[in-house]
């Protein structure tokens, strides 16, 4: 696991939480190691809401042929994950938490200017999720052991999160700075307002 130092936190943070829903936290596509990184999810929760940071989940929807259609079991929340009341949601329909959903308006008028992600699946929405939100000029901390998958029948979910944590890491290109540490490492400062 890559360790690098954190992005000062002193603008603005957010807790991003990707598609952490039933159909990819039970059964046949339960992904790789699933408890654990919901109890890593859940610690960072609890300490961003100590801390006044905002926690934000998005949830991954399909159109009537997939099987995350909206309000159905396989698409909840799961039931182990730390959700609030007052915790905002963000529905999408692709890889992308940004694209087509209101994630970058919520972001700016919450005056967010770094976020801390964590969620499913590394290889997709998670992967994608961080390059788009570089690119559109937030810091980004990836949880770098509360992210995960499925196996893909070549590599194993162990080692695309691995892989997938690497390659994020080094993204440093865009201008906001971007850094993957496990989430016991990352602290989120006292935020006003």
């Amino acid at each position: 696991m890559i360790v690098q130092p954190l992005p000062a936190m002193t603008s603005r943070t957010a807790l991003l939480i990707i598609d952490v829903q039933h159909m990819m936290c039970n059964g046949r596509y339960a992904c790789h190691d699933i408890d654990n990184v919901i109890g890593r999810l859940n610690g960072l929760a609890e300490e961003a809401r100590a801390a006044g940071v905002p926690v934000i989940f998005v949830q991954h929807e399909d159109d009537e042929d997939g099987g995350l259609q909206h309000g159905t079991e396989a698409w909840q929340l799961d039931s182990r994950l730390d959700v609030k009341a007052g915790d905002p949601r963000i529905r999408k329909t692709s890889p992308d938490s940004f694209h087509r959903t209101d994630l970058d308006a919520l972001l700016r008028m919450l005056g967010i200017r770094h976020l801390v992600i964590g969620g499913l699946q590394s290889d997709y929405c998670v992967d994608t999720t961080v390059r788009r939100a570089l690119s559109s000029g937030y810091d980004v901390t990836l949880a770098a052991d509360a992210h995960s998958t499925i196996d893909d029948g070549e590599l194993t979910a162990a080692q695309i999160s691995a892989h997938h944590t690497r390659i994020l890491s080094h993204l440093n290109s865009f201008g906001p700075s971007m850094a993957a540490v496990p989430a016991a490492s990352i602290r989120f400062a006292r935020q006003q307002g």
